[in-house]
């Protein structure tokens, strides 16, 4: 994990050495609200997923007034509820990635901007948790060979920088690639992660 963390660092600030008088750097964290979607899934998935968060850096690259290109590494909670029980506690598949997106942003007046890019995540963490709201009391690891270990998808979103410094975002990330390994199962499974964040942070 250490390994990956270090390389996505190095793709998002390895490209900021040129530019270093315009860049922003920052950092974001935030609530994601995550679930998996297509064939062979969706009869075990709860609607309303799990709950969990974001955080990491990012650096903001203006190429002109309006637009610019923002690479970030997060530390992504995702994965879905497996069960839901009236009052008692969810039971949690944790399916947490570190994720290197890199978003164009186009500014459409001061401070409102909308945003799209490609995102590369690397699979760190597979459990079930039995209760989620006691964190590390209820959870079990998975073997991680039933997941593929890069997950590859696109986010759209919105935001609004404040003259601060300060900036609002939300995005959704929807899966192009298959999360699971099927070569072990006996039936075959296309699931994707989608995920809406909201976030907060500053830059500089």
């Amino acid at each position: 994990m250490k390994k990956v963390f270090f390389i996505a660092v190095l793709a998002v600030f390895g490209i900021t050495a040129t530019q270093a008088q315009e860049v922003r750097l920052g950092a974001k964290g935030g609530v994601n609200f995550s679930s998996l979607s297509g064939k062979g899934f969706d009869a075990f998935d709860d609607p309303e997923g799990r709950t969990s968060f974001h955080l990491g850096l990012l650096a903001e690259i203006p190429l002109s007034e309006r637009f610019s290109i923002q690479p970030e590494v997060l530390y992504s909670g995702q994965g879905f509820d497996l069960v839901s029980r009236e009052g008692a506690d969810d039971t949690e598949v944790q399916l947490d990635y570190i994720n290197v997106p890199v978003m164009a942003k186009v500014y459409i007046v001061e401070g409102l901007y909308a945003e799209a890019g490609p995102q590369i995540g690397f699979n760190v963490k597979n459990e079930i948790d039995s209760d989620p709201d006691d964190f590390g009391s209820g959870e079990t690891e998975l073997d991680g060979d039933m997941f593929n270990d890069v997950d590859f998808s696109v986010g759209v979103g919105a935001g609004y920088r404040f003259n601060n410094g300060l900036f609002l975002n939300a995005r959704y990330n929807f899966g192009l690639s298959d999360i699971v390994n099927n070569e072990d199962l006996p039936v075959e499974v296309d699931a994707k992660n989608t995920v809406f964040a909201v976030s907060a942070g500053y830059s500089f």
